[in-house]
């Protein structure tokens, strides 16, 4: 992968997961109201986060799935006790790892694992690598390889 790819999805992440902690935080009546509010105060144009509105996009169709799986990978953590925006970070992960065949799962855990050193605080890795490697182990598929 190029390095200009690489970054560019490095920044898609980024916006999903900040999209995603909004969201967590106050669910909007419209998501595509609130997708073209959200785009509207980035610091590119619309089209340079296509990536992460894929991540967003994918996440919130496959949510109740998603957070089926956290509450049972999470455990002796209650749910609604995990902090938003690790939760974010969890969201969007399971859903590269479930629904995007063309991404490994160890590069979705590594690229969740430097999302929370950057945006949470320095027990939340070893929390979100923990249920991430659970899941891993549960996937039935290489996790280094991406898959058809």
């Amino acid at each position: 992968m190029s390095k200009a790819l690489f970054a560019q999805r490095r920044e898609g992440r980024v916006i999903a997961m900040q999209y995603l902690f909004s969201y967590s935080l106050n669910k909007p009546a419209s998501v595509a109201d609130d997708l073209t509010l959200f785009f509207e105060h980035q610091e590119k144009p619309r089209d340079n986060y296509a990536f992460g509105e894929e991540l967003i996009q994918g996440t919130l169709s496959h949510i109740e799935e998603i957070d089926g799986h956290i509450r049972s990978l999470a455990h002796n953590w209650e749910f609604e006790r995990i902090a938003r925006i690790d939760l974010a970070i969890l969201r969007l992960a399971i859903c590269e790892m479930l629904f995007r065949k063309d991404i490994p799962p160890v590069v979705s855990i590594n690229e969740a694992i430097d999302l929370s050193k950057e945006y949470s605080n320095a027990d939340a890795k070893r929390f979100i690598n923990g249920i991430l490697d659970r899941l891993k182990d549960q996937l039935g598929r290489d996790a280094r390889k991406v898959s058809s």
